[in-house]
């Protein structure tokens, strides 16, 4: 059972991270956490560092009273390194991962009404990737997501990586993969994000960070406008925390350089990253750095702040926005080996 946390901040230039639950349940990296309904759904992951084996449960976080219960599901699949997305506001479809064998691109669903998981049926025409590991999925429409990564093992990953296009129809429980044209850098464990596009019609662009050594984001996709019908999450006060914490700070066109395992979440017309590992030195690899990419600009800006305290190191954790609020879940710590079992809300002190 979660328990209260004391009062604590572990805080950078005028943010902080301030723990709000704890439970064993939640230590784990490289899981997946999506909110679905006001729960957090944490499929997976890796329990501690050095370990292949990915954990099957599944862990259901209610960050209204602050409490976790294991999901008592059959079927529920070991994976880790993942993604997961919403579907139909009823499932949570589980794509790829490491099944402690194989990398895999099939879909598994939870179907959250009747706590049920389905391994959903590839439809006749399916091109699916060889493989996929540390991916992202991006929900373009409430039954399409757009997949992006490199595909396969060590020995067998391409210079490049590929754009898919994957359909999801719940009633039938199928799905289907197309491969788009065009090709992306060779990424893995990069972060995604849907960001509106400046301008008095303004579109979206998919942007991917991180993954590799490049420092600036790569466009994989690009709507005109109205082409895309989702509403994101309304985050009004962390909207205005986050216009006046980089209103504080010093802008710059470059990004993380070489970031890789990090998370990020979209508020309105920021992407928020935190934590993660640089692929830039050899030693003390894992980070607690706060980035803000802020497109109200043109050409946009990221902002970067640091963080003092190193037990807030983080890779392989999740971030989760919820009424109004940005959740830190998960994540292995300083030593790369040992999970987090805390939950924390991002504060801000100006």
């Amino acid at each position: 059972m979660a328990v209260a946390v004391p009062p604590g901040r572990a805080a950078g230039s005028g943010w902080a991270w301030r723990p709000v639950a704890r439970d064993a349940l939640l230590a784990r990296a490289f899981h997946s956490c999506t909110e679905l309904r006001g729960r957090f759904y944490l499929v997976g992951g890796l329990l501690a560092g050095g370990t292949r084996e990915p954990s099957s449960d599944t862990v259901v976080f209610d960050p209204a009273r602050g409490q976790a219960v294991r999901l008592g599901s059959r079927g529920s699949p070991p994976r880790s390194h993942h993604d997961a997305a919403p579907v139909g506001g009823r499932w949570l479809c589980v794509v790829g991962g490491w099944d402690g064998s194989r990398r895999l691109a099939t879909v598994t669903a939870l179907d959250t009404e009747r706590d049920v998981w389905e391994a959903w049926t590839a439809t006749p025409g399916d091109c699916p990737p060889a493989g996929l590991s540390s991916h992202t999925c991006t929900r373009i429409s409430d039954r399409e997501l757009q997949v992006a990564g490199r595909e396969g093992g060590i020995h067998t990953q391409r210079r490049y990586g590929s754009i898919y296009t994957l359909r999801l129809d719940p009633s039938a429980r199928t799905y289907c993969y197309k491969q788009e044209g065009c090709h992306i850098a060779s990424r893995s464990g990069h972060c995604a994000a849907l960001l509106q596009t400046p301008g008095p019609h303004p579109g979206h662009q998919l942007l991917l960070v991180g993954g590799c050594n490049l420092a600036e984001p790569e466009v994989a996709g690009h709507w005109s406008h109205g082409k895309i019908k989702e509403e994101p999450p309304v985050a009004p006060h962390l909207m205005e925390q986050l216009a006046r914490l980089v209103s504080s700070g010093q802008g710059s066109q470059k990004g993380p350089h070489g970031l890789r395992h990090h998370s990020c979440s979209v508020v309105g017309p920021f992407a928020v990253l935190f934590g993660g590992e640089t692929l830039t030195r050899a030693r003390d690899t894992i980070c607690n750095d706060l980035y803000i990419y802020d497109t109200r600009t043109s050409p946009p800006l990221w902002f970067h702040f640091p963080c003092a305290d190193r037990g807030m190191k983080r890779v392989g954790h999740r971030t989760c926005l919820w009424n109004d609020q940005l959740y830190l879940v998960g994540g292995f710590g300083e030593d790369g080996r040992t999970a987090s079992p805390q939950v924390c809300i991002l504060d801000f002190l100006i």
